[in-house]
């Protein structure tokens, strides 16, 4: 009723400013200092209903709209939300698959430092194709085809190689 609904308000309206400030601080340190970014909410009539817009301009850059940033910089950008909600209740693991895909590799030494840093807090399984992402992991899984239908899991761990 109308004391739920004003709890669920309180708590969501909560939850959207802390992502709003997870958000921001995340998005940072994938970029710079200098850079800006928001979570709008449309409507703020009715902001349960309303869409939430996420502004994302970094330095040198006015974009209206994400739609009008590279792929590498929506790719951050989408990171840092996800972290930024991560934030709220960290879960014990996260599956990511070719989410660096479009990261050139300066800004794949960026993913790569997020991950390691969120790595004490959760386990990542990461998809990937990038020769940056596999070296930087612990343990990596390759999937073989050693005969036509048969396919193995061959464990790798990183961590016994010394560079």
């Amino acid at each position: 009723s109308r004391r739920r609904h004003t709890r669920y308000w309180r708590d969501w309206s909560s939850d959207v400013c802390s992502s709003d400030l997870n958000f921001i601080r995340v998005f940072r340190s994938l970029f710079t200092d200098d850079d800006n970014c928001d979570l709008v909410i449309s409507d703020m009539t009715n902001p349960l209903e309303s869409d939430i817009n996420i502004i994302a301009q970094p330095k040198g850059k006015k974009p209206l709209s994400i739609h009008q940033l590279s792929g590498g910089e929506k790719t951050l950008t989408a990171t840092a939300l996800l972290f930024s909600i991560y934030l709220l209740k960290p879960a014990p693991f996260c599956i990511f698959d070719e989410v660096d895909a479009p990261l050139d590799d300066n800004n794949i030494d960026k993913f790569n430092n997020i991950i390691k840093k969120f790595s004490a807090e959760s386990q990542f399984i990461i998809i990937t194709h990038n020769k940056k992402t596999m070296a930087a992991t612990d343990i990596m899984y390759g999937i073989t085809m050693a005969e036509p239908g048969v396919t193995s899991v061959v464990p790798v761990d990183m961590r016994t190689f010394v560079e």
